[in-house]
């Protein structure tokens, strides 16, 4: 399939662009956060040129739809919506934390048949983003819903490891259960390699019907809150 994937969901911005069965991915990997705005595009650009693709020969525009950062997933969604309506092509949004989970396998466990991630992001303000998911013969499928909880809250259940960017700032106050803890990243390429099934399944839309997925409507603290959080114990 021609592909071109990217995330900003983090401060990491993953772009990557598939050509065909061959396997070749064209790729890109670099600062995001207050970058992306203005770096993704050019950056698509070049990529889209080194491929020798145009937009309307692709079969989908895959972007990493959240939970994330507010504005890299604002940032996402606007420009995966904005290319496919100028291409009159399909977009596949992709949730990050799934795409952690796919990450981690491939980084930890790429040739168990059954493997099981509780698939962390840091949602700032003390708090991370989780959701759970289960690998069996080369399907994937979510066993726990997204939510919102405080690191202490973070309970592994009967998962085999434990996936994310949480363990530098959270690591110490995330449960000691003895599972192995993969640091991992959403990522285009494993966009990429969670497409085809998506697509087969019918989980591509019309570019004006796709939407960040936003599991918290606060994305900052106010002065007050700030301050109350540096004096409790």
């Amino acid at each position: 399939m021609k592909l071109l994937a990217f995330d900003t969901s983090t401060e990491t911005m993953s772009v990557a662009v598939q050509r065909g069965s061959s396997g070749r991915l064209w790729q890109h990997s670099g600062l995001g956060g207050a970058q992306t705005s203005t770096q993704l595009i050019p950056t698509i650009e070049r990529l889209m040129l080194e491929a020798g693709l145009e937009y309307s020969e692709l079969d989908a525009i895959v972007f990493g739809c959240g939970p994330g950062s507010f504005t890299g997933l604002r940032t996402a969604c606007s420009v995966a919506q904005g290319l496919a309506f100028g291409a009159a092509i399909p977009v596949l949004p992709i949730d990050t934390l799934f795409c952690v989970a796919e990450e981690a396998r491939l980084l930890h466990a790429p040739q168990q048949v059954s493997w099981q991630v509780l698939a962390m992001l840091d949602a700032r303000m003390d708090e991370l983003y989780a959701a759970s998911y289960a690998f069996e013969h080369g399907a994937w499928w979510q066993t726990q819903d997204y939510r919102l909880l405080r690191p202490e809250e973070a309970h592994s259940g009967t998962v085999d490891a434990i996936a994310g960017n949480v363990f530098t700032t959270y690591g110490a106050r995330l449960p000691a259960d003895g599972l192995a803890r993969i640091e991992a990243l959403p990522s285009a390429a494993a966009l990429l390699r969670l497409a085809p099934a998506l697509l087969a399944a019918g989980a591509a839309l019309p570019a004006d019907q796709a939407l960040p997925l936003y599991i918290r409507d606060k994305v900052a603290q106010t002065t007050l809150e700030r301050a109350a959080q540096k004096a409790a114990p």
